[in-house]
């Protein structure tokens, strides 16, 4: 483990660093009020009200948003689906699939889109809902994108017998039990539906179908007349699938090898495809897999978008396994029955998005420009969480955000002991993965958005103890712990990058200088060694944060870059961790506002207040504002672009001084717990803080300012009152105001 010395002497050398502050919890004396919630405005958003979970007409169940779940409710059955995962069979890779950076988030099914279908999901089934009516059954299919007109195709196998299959019609070229299917299409402007004897495959003649689309809800609602299928009081058989609609040919359409403009692919070289792309009912599709299972799952049966069950049925041209079987008893009485609905352990929800900047997919851009060019455009987006097995805490649950690597997405965790370790820790932890719309967002902009989206979601169906709160991160996901942690420090209290930093080194670019706020967030960095071949600067990192004085702990692991997630052994960084709170009001508080500036990757990162994401505030300082403006590097990523302020502040309100930092300490240790290696050695590294020092309160606070006009400070949380003096030292003119004191005070 040669890399592992160097670090060792390179931080030895540094001795015992720089004093760093220490934070503290203790009330505040002063009398104003708290300026400022931690974290980004949308954290704190109302709810979002999206039209697809809403209900009209005979509709009246709340929606379950747990995928892969179903319920009875209110008189009706629902079943929801996965999103996003609408990839049909699994036959040979496009040669021209769009999907790009998905190594460990590639789809099961191969199916893509025609070209010219910008929307490219047009068959993603959201949701499906039975309900008995006096003289019909009603059906409601919810898709994830709706177009004008209708381009989806939809088929229903109603009754049967298990092991008697029959073709669906309209050329679906698929098969499953059924006594009669019932077909939902696109017909002139609107959308017919047509119901065929299973066993002839002819057309049933009888009383009209109701069918109604609601474009705005993206629903169709079919009420289907008892004299077509009359299910009673008994369980009953109902299969469901979609597809995309050959309108000329007044069928389904068909995937070929490749894509064209009006043709679907990735069906390689079979001569009889299934046309559908997405299967409904599907309660048992499997989680991820990890240890040495990791190659194969890569190459032969990815399952990160939980369609491996539907990808294998619809090979084989039989969706036979994929079912429900719908107690209509039940359903006439009214019975309530949320059994099949998790209470804990790991499941993927469904969350409603403050913003939709298109339907559906956009496969072929990226959230690296910080933007609305995710990948996932949809304002109904996927997470994945995990509740530990445990008597939920009276104070809440802890929140650990884990967010995923590149070429991943919100699944790489689900079911692994990194989350199950992360959230068994204490009284228990939520441990979420938001997909932040996309496999490569470096958690910028929108994609940082539906971070917090993910978090307030949390916070709506879970308690949460509002001062346990953590964030840890693998690869890109690690420099989102770094970049997330520096933006809205007082949102965490401690932080884990696994094999993740803020990429180049310290000072090449904004971003690592914003290294200074993680002055109260101890942070863990696990390295591998000799050499990182994806991300080679978490050792510099280390060494920046030992001479700024802070707290890391850095382990040092032998192998390459999927060595730590191969072995799936996090304990370690459970156990750092741990079940510390939050301080939300430190003496000494070092913040570095990137308003405006680049990433690690040389990509935009800062404010981006159309999505909610705003940092212009740390602890007990608020109303930060940049005097001078540089270019703005969402428009030209060069090297000095953007703005960014920093701020020092210390409170003697506190009573106390900063702590005197451990300098390095090294040790070594062993994992044995893990699913690759019987034993995997570590060296590490790390620095702690001895108790802080204590003095006589006194009413002042001392400022070091630059490149600031402007701040607000919360005298009742930096313990000091309205007569608080303020020794300043700025690089230009300064306006400090004091909140709730009627008090502005003006430097330099």
């Amino acid at each position: 483990m040669r890399r592992s010395v160097s670090i060792l002497a390179v931080v030895v050398a540094l001795g015992g660093g720089v004093a760093a502050g220490a934070g503290t919890g203790s009330s505040g004396r002063g009398s104003a009020a708290a300026t400022e919630r931690p974290g980004p405005p949308i954290l704190y958003a109302k709810p979002a009200a999206a039209p697809q979970l809403q209900n009209t007409g005979v509709w009246h169940a709340k929606p379950i948003l747990i995928s892969g779940t179903s319920a009875y409710r209110d008189g009706e059955y629902l079943y929801q689906d996965y999103l996003y995962d609408d990839h049909g069979a699994r036959e040979s890779q496009d040669p021209n699939d769009p999907r790009g950076n998905n190594q460990f988030s590639a789809p099961n099914g191969t199916y893509t889109y025609p070209t010219s279908d910008k929307d490219a999901n047009t068959a993603d089934l959201v949701e499906v809902r039975v309900k008995p009516l006096a003289d019909a059954t009603a059906f409601r299919f919810t898709l994830n994108s709706m177009t004008s007109p209708v381009r989806a195709g939809i088929s229903v196998a109603l009754g049967g017998k298990n092991g008697t299959t029959h073709l669906f019609p309209f050329g679906a070229n698929t098969s499953a039990p059924a006594d009669v299917f019932l077909t939902i299409k696109p017909a002139g402007s609107g959308v017919a539906a047509i119901v065929t004897d299973a066993a002839t495959g002819k057309p049933i003649s009888g009383p009209a179908v109701r069918v109604t689309v609601d474009q705005e809800r993206r629903q169709i609602t079919v009420e289907l007349p008892h004299a077509y299928w009359n299910p009673g009081d008994a369980t009953a058989r109902i299969a469901a699938a979609v597809g995309l609609w050959d309108r000329a040919g007044d069928r389904y359409l068909l995937p070929g090898n490749s894509a064209t403009a009006t043709t679907p692919g990735g069906a390689g070289n079979a001569s009889n495809p299934s046309a559908f792309f997405n299967v409904a009912f599907r309660s048992h599709e499997p989680t991820p897999e990890f240890g040495p299972a990791i190659a194969a799952q890569v190459a032969n049966n990815p399952t990160w978008w939980r369609d491996s069950a539907q990808g294998a049925a619809l090979a084989a041209g039989d969706i036979s396994s994929l079912h429900a079987d719908v107690d209509f008893g039940k359903l006439s009485r009214g019975v309530t029955d949320n059994s099949d609905i998790p209470s804990y352990g790991n499941f993927d929800r469904i969350l409603a998005s403050h913003f939709e900047p298109r339907q559906g997919t956009r496969y072929a851009d990226s959230c690296y420009g910080g933007d609305y060019d995710c990948q996932y455009q949809g304002q109904l987006q996927p997470y994945a969480i995990y509740v530990p097995k445990k008597t939920p805490p009276a104070a809440g649950y802890g929140m650990t955000l884990l967010l995923h690597a590149n070429a991943a997405n919100y699944n790489e965790f689900l079911a692994s002991r990194n989350a199950q370790q992360f959230g068994d820790r204490g009284s228990g932890s939520i441990v979420a993965t938001p997909e932040a719309r996309d496999p490569g967002s470096s958690y910028i902009g929108l994609a940082a958005a539906d971070v917090f989206e993910v978090w307030a979601d949390v916070e709506r169906n879970y308690h949460l103890d509002p001062t346990w709160r953590t964030i840890a991160g693998y690869s890109l996901g690690g420099l989102g712990t770094f970049k997330l942690a520096e933006q809205f420090p007082d949102l965490f209290s401690r932080a884990v990058a696994i094999v993740g930093s803020p990429g180049t080194p310290v000072k090449a670019v904004p971003q690592s200088e914003e290294l200074a706020s993680l002055r109260n967030i101890p942070i863990m960095v696990w390295d591998v060694v000799p050499v990182d071949e994806l991300n080679p600067y978490s050792e510099v990192n280390v060494v920046a944060l030992q001479q700024l004085g802070y707290r890391y702990d850095y382990l040092a692991f032998p192998g390459e870059h999927l060595t730590p997630a191969i072995n799936d052994d996090f304990a370690e960084a459970a156990a750092f961790l741990g079940t510390t709170r939050v301080a939300p009001n430190p003496a000494h508080i070092t913040y570095v506002y990137g308003k405006d500036t680049l990433d690690g990757l040389v990509r935009p990162t800062g404010d981006f207040p159309k999505w909610g994401v705003v940092a212009d505030h740390a602890y007990w300082l608020s109303g930060l504002r940049p005097r001078t403006a540089g270019t703005s590097c969402q428009d030209s990523q060069m090297p000095g672009c953007g703005t960014t302020a920093s701020i020092d502040a210390v409170s003697a309100g506190f009573g106390v001084d900063d702590p005197t930092p451990s300098g390095p300490q090294p040790g070594a240790g062993a994992q044995t717990g893990g699913t690759a290696f019987p034993v995997l050695p570590y060296l590490e590294v790390k620095q702690t803080w001895g108790t802080a020092p204590q003095h006589a309160r006194t009413d002042g606070i001392t400022v070091t300012a630059a490149n600031l006009a402007a701040l607000t400070i919360d005298v009742a949380r930096a313990h000091v009152d309205c007569g608080v003096t303020l020794h300043v030292t700025t690089d230009g003119p300064l306006s400090v105001t004091l909140a709730g004191c009627s008090r502005t005070l003006h430097f330099g």
